[in-house]
Formats: structure tokens, C-alpha cells, sequence
């Protein structure tokens, strides 16, 4: 498609960890989506952490049940107890940054909610924004965390 070109906006996937950023970029793809009459995806990601030879955790399960409520959470939060009727939230078994690139062929926009940490170390993208705008399939809209006094 060329840069010039008008793209209709029909689904926006919303990456939440459950961070204020991402609560934040819940809110600002809404933003986005009513007037586009556009679908938001809430999408959460879960994985097993890596087991090395001969030494299994104690305790590693339930990770998708734990990553459910914080995406509850992150919704509740960022919505109030209404949900609108055009935001879904979706959980999904994978590594962030593999399942956005992956989701990102069959959408139209991904937005990502950006931690920042102030000075030098806040002008950086995190692991998985940079890996999105870097490799994703469609625009990519990266919103800052909001400021706390």
C-alpha cells in the first residue's frame, strides 16, 4: 500500500500487560476506535517461563489464569464496570512480541502503551514496542505512560 492511500480502520489491537501504559493505551485506541466505528482487541499474553536441565520451579502454574485477571484488571481499569460493546479482550499463550508481529498481519493497527523511566533511559522504546514498530505488519502507535507527579 502506498503512504498515500486511505486505510479503512476496522480492528486496532491493544498489546496489556496490566501497566498504567497499557491501561493508557487501552483508553487512547477506544479513543481511536469510536469514531472509526472500529473493533479494539485487548490482547494479554502468557508463556511458561524456560525450564533448564534437571531444575523444575515450584509453583509455575496458573500463568494463564494470573495473566486473565490482570487483562480483567487492565479493562476494568480502563473502563470502568461498562466494557463497551466494541472492546474485546483476548488471551493468548506466547511471547508478546512474537504474538503482536504474528496478530499484526490480520489488523489494522496495533497500539502499545510505552513505559518510560524519565532522563535518558525514557527516550527508549521497550523490548516489545521497538520490536513492533520495527517488524509489525501495519501502523504502530506507540502511547507514552501518563506522567505521575
Amino acid at each position: 500500500m502506498a503512504m498515500n492511500e486511505v486505510r479503512d480502520v476496522r480492528l486496532i489491537v491493544v498489546g496489556v500487560d496490566g501497566s498504567d501504559a497499557s491501561v493508557s493505551a487501552l483508553r487512547h485506541a477506544q479513543g481511536l476506535a469510536v469514531p472509526l466505528a472500529a473493533k479494539v482487541v485487548a490482547l494479554a499474553c502468557w508463556d511458561y517461563p524456560p525450564v533448564y536441565d534437571g531444575y523444575v520451579a515450584v509453583g509455575i502454574d496458573d500463568f494463564d489464569v494470573r495473566a486473565g485477571q490482570i487483562l480483567a484488571e487492565a479493562v476494568a481499569k480502563a473502563f470502568g464496570p461498562d466494557t463497551p460493546d466494541n472492546v474485546e479482550a483476548r488471551l493468548i499463550q506466547g511471547h508478546p512480541r512474537r504474538v503482536l508481529i504474528e496478530e499484526s498481519k490480520a489488523v489494522d493497527m496495533l497500539v502499545l502503551g510505552r513505559r518510560g523511566h524519565g532522563g535518558f533511559g525514557g527516550l527508549l522504546l521497550g523490548s516489545v514496542s521497538s520490536a513492533c514498530v520495527a517488524h509489525a505488519h501495519c501502523p504502530v502507535l506507540v502511547v507514552h505512560s501518563p506522567e505521575h507527579g
